[in-house]
């Protein structure tokens, strides 16, 4: 993943892609403080968090800009999160998740709502940048309150 950035950087630096550039710069400059804050290499799972931790903080500023009326500031927001978008692996259908929910569930003998920090921990590290995790949660929820 640290590659296909450098490489997407240099294209657009080439391609004088201003926009592109600045935001995988603002990408790998977050990928980057974690791992010196932290010292070590970050594994992709943890760069797909990162990419949607970035792509949250967008969707939350967009908010904020049309309450200021910032139609411009709104559509760079937007063109950023799709630049983001193109390092996320395809996302999974709400019940491709389901499924693989009620699976991990099963194999954990998951059964009361105090399994459920569980079931998360392992599901978000499996399904890192393919599903959300609001929709993960409520899945995970429904089948352990119902005690399947």
């Amino acid at each position: 993943m640290q590659d296909r950035l450098m490489m997407d950087l240099k294209e657009a630096m080439k391609a004088k892609d201003t926009l592109r550039k600045d935001t995988i710069t603002l990408l790998r400059s977050a990928i980057k403080q974690i791992e010196v804050d932290e010292r070590r290499s970050l594994e992709e799972p943890e760069i797909l968090q990162i990419i949607q931790k970035q792509i949250g903080q967008r969707k939350k500023a967009i908010d904020e800009f049309k309450k200021g009326a910032r139609e411009d500031l709104v559509q760079q927001a937007l063109s950023e999160i799709a630049i983001l978008e193109t390092y996320l692996p395809e996302p999974m259908g709400e019940e491709e998740l389901r499924l693989a929910l009620e699976e991990i569930i099963a194999s954990e003998g998951a059964t009361t709502m105090k399994d459920m920090g569980k079931i998360m921990a392992i599901a978000s590290e499996r399904f890192a940048g393919q599903a959300d995790k609001g929709l993960m949660s409520q899945i995970v929820r429904d089948n352990l309150s119902k005690g399947k």
